[in-house]
């Protein structure tokens, strides 16, 4: 077994080691508990997140902070097992762990956010505030963004909800938790001006998460998913995890 560079597996002193011998680099994972359709956990966006900076951390010799399981989902709040936080306190929460880490020695932080653009905001909030005031460095690294170039080569769909670049990724990272067998398909409605793929040229960013009602029709229809998961491919989900990874360890080599 390589080096532990889990956070929460380290006593006190292996951290101290860490931070006297110039590793001051933490990687965050940030995502959510949420409802992701009849076939994928409700913590997939988190465990996705600790999943590629586990990875990098095996690669950069540096620390993993444990997870923050927990992000904003009103519009997910139509089916059990959905936990949502309010953005301020979010931001606060992210602020608080970044302050105490950066106190006793850590400057450079990363912020994987396994939630996709209803993070986004308040992660930008949180980091810019941590910048000015804690005078650290910090990144954001959003897998959707992050991911523009990487072509499946088996006609996955755009970004939606549970669909097949989640389940294909999950299917990858854990294959014991997915239930592909339950997984109803939802194919995108074409929007005007729009959307939320940043593949797509007309990418807007101007996202504003779905009412309870348009959730609730998407509830009736597919059990919550958006997209077609049954596009899903365990072996793109292991291409599209290692392309991630690349790209998290150019991030981490940057800092």
């Amino acid at each position: 077994m390589g080096k532990e560079f889990r956070l929460q597996h380290l006593t006190w002193e292996d951290i101290k080691a860490w931070i006297d011998s110039g590793k001051r680099t933490m990687i965050l994972p940030i995502g959510s508990t949420e409802q992701h359709g009849p076939h994928l956990p409700v913590g997939t966006d988190t465990m996705v997140a600790v999943a590629l900076a586990e990875a990098a951390a095996e690669k950069t010799d540096v620390l993993v902070a444990p997870p923050l399981w927990f992000g904003w989902s009103p519009h997910h709040m139509v089916l059990p097992g959905t936990i949502t936080i309010r953005p301020e306190v979010l931001v606060e929460l992210a602020y608080d762990m970044v302050e105490s880490l950066s106190e006793h020695g850590f400057n450079k932080f990363i912020f994987i956010n396994g939630h996709r653009i209803v993070n986004v905001t308040w992660l930008q909030m949180a980091g810019e505030r941590i910048k000015r005031q804690l005078k650290a460095k910090v990144v954001i690294f959003d897998p959707a963004y992050m991911s523009k170039d990487f072509d499946s080569g088996l006609d996955w769909g755009p970004v939606g909800h549970a669909e097949e670049i989640e389940g294909s990724h999950m299917w990858h990272c854990y294959p014991d938790l997915v239930k592909m067998e339950r997984a109803r398909d939802n194919p995108h409605t074409p929007q005007n001006l729009y959307h939320i793929d940043p593949r797509h040229p007309g990418d807007t960013l101007c996202y504003v998460p779905s009412s309870r009602a348009e959730m609730e029709k998407i509830a009736k229809v597919s059990g919550g998913t958006v997209g077609s998961p049954s596009k899903s491919s365990r072996e793109g989900g292991r291409r599209y995890h290692q392309h991630l990874v690349h790209r998290l360890v150019d991030v981490i080599e940057n800092l």
